[in-house]
């Protein structure tokens, strides 16, 4: 019997070990099979004696009142035996809480609401960090709606308050991405000395960013000292209210994405003309039946007009790149515009004496150039950037701020990318809570503990 005693002490403490719970007793455990056939190891238990009949919300420990009890047994799902289906099976009575009134009373193997471990739910949500979350279901043999109530508890344990992001803010980035059709976005703010998404909202504009500002106390708004964004009125408009303080920074990025845009648009232009020139001669040429002969000229100059629309036409990556990062090809390209068309070429060279300035650490030499560079957009008849210059001016303050700091939304812009990658990844979200949360856990500092590991950074 003694024998028998030991292995049955050395059996439960194994199964603990495995299950990663403490203050649970193993009373036994039976094996059996689900209704596919797949073999699932019961483990009937209960909480030690010192944690049973605990609220689960409230941090005191104090023991309370049982309200009721049901006949049927609670089962929570643990992480797998190598394969083998593992569950918890154990009584849950209904406590009386002063606070939160009446309760399932808490279990020590598993979050408040939950019918899983917490070594489970801690797993589920590391995977979701990095896989897409069909991967994840599939791979735990849940529904892919559970990963992301997994995500939520996970990001509610490791992160109860997520107000703490917001003390110490001094530089933030804001910005808003797309994470479904129809033009729904959310709004993100990104503090830059920690490189954590510090705020998420749905939706953009000066109502959804007042929403983060009305959070802050008077006293964090005014440390507040820079803001970096695109060029959007309502960001400007909140930071002129609520952080009289802050400078404003325009981020470069958007800037020479506003030439690159002005650009396009001339060349859209010029395509057309090309095009139209080019249904012009065919009309004025008349071909006969057959290939030309190698002198006619006629054809000549037809060809040549088709193939200065089909350049014209595929030449917005060459006008849109740096010219040290062309190809070949794309050199071609440019070269044939600068001999062809004068006005796109120098609407190309604005585009780019824009940027390289932008790169000036001086600013004093950098705002001379600015001034020169609008003088110069302002006399160049080209009717896209002459209002590229009008806006330039506008923000001009903001983009010399950017020079000054040199503070732009490169973080905001990586953080997005990561978001992006998410929603990518996960086919997108129908529960904007459980994206929320997946982008605390993720664009932030947090590390997810894996059961029986040493925790690192990640």
């Amino acid at each position: 019997k003694s024998i028998e005693r030991h292995i049955e002490m050395t059996v439960n403490t194994v199964v603990k070990k495995a299950l990663g719970v403490k203050s649970m007793v193993v009373n036994s455990m039976e094996l059996t099979e689900t209704a596919k056939g797949e073999s699932k190891l019961i483990v009937h238990a209960r909480p030690h004696k010192n944690k049973q009949c605990r609220c689960p919300y409230c941090d005191n420990g104090k023991r309370l009142p049982v309200y009721d009890s049901s006949h049927d047994l609670s089962h929570w799902r643990a992480l797998d035996f190598g394969g083998l289906l593992v569950e918890i099976e154990s009584e849950s009575p209904r406590v009386t809480c002063p606070v939160h009134g009446v309760v399932t009373a808490a279990v020590p193997w598993a979050f408040p609401g939950s019918r899983f471990t917490k070594d489970f739910d801690l797993t589920v949500a590391w995977m979701a960090k990095y896989l897409n979350k069909s991967a994840v279901s599939s791979y735990m043999r849940i529904s892919w709606e559970t990963v992301g109530r997994c995500v939520s508890r996970t990001r509610k344990y490791l992160e109860p308050d997520t107000s703490s992001r917001l003390d110490g803010l001094k530089r933030i980035g804001i910005d808003e991405t797309s994470y479904s059709k129809g033009h729904k976005y959310i709004t993100t703010v990104v503090n830059h000395d920690t490189n954590t998404v510090v705020w998420v909202a749905e939706g953009h504009g000066k109502a959804v960013l007042e929403s983060f500002f009305r959070q802050l106390t008077q006293e964090q708004r005014d440390a507040i000292e820079v803001v970096s964004g695109d060029g959007a009125r309502w960001i400007t408009d909140c930071v002129d209210e609520y952080c009289v303080n802050a400078c404003r920074c325009t981020d470069p990025f958007h800037v020479v994405e506003w030439a690159t845009q002005a650009l396009d648009e001339l060349r859209k232009e010029a395509w057309r003309d090309a095009n139209s020139e080019l249904k012009a001669l065919k009309k004025e040429i008349k071909r006969g039946r057959g290939r030309p002969a190698e002198n006619d000229e006629a054809s000549k100059i037809l060809s040549s007009a088709r193939e200065r629309a089909r350049e014209i036409k595929n030449s917005r990556y060459a006008l849109g790149k740096a010219p040290e990062n062309l190809t070949e090809n794309q050199e071609v390209k440019l070269a044939m515009i600068q001999a062809n068309d004068s006005r796109l070429y120098r609407a190309y060279l604005l585009k780019e004496s824009l940027r390289q300035l932008l790169k000036i650490k001086d600013p004093i030499r950098a705002e001379a150039e600015l001034k020169r560079w609008l003088s110069w957009a302002q006399r160049c008849r080209i009717s896209t950037f002459v209002e590229l210059g009008r806006k330039i001016k506008r923000h001009k303050e903001f983009i010399m701020n950017f020079i000054r700091t040199g503070i732009s939304n490169a973080r905001v812009e990586a953080n997005n990318n990561k978001i992006s990658l998410l929603i990518h990844r996960s086919f997108g979200f129908r529960n904007l809570s459980n994206l929320v949360d997946l982008i605390m856990l993720v664009c932030s500092k947090i590390v997810i503990p894996l059961p029986n590991r040493v925790q690192t950074a990640e």
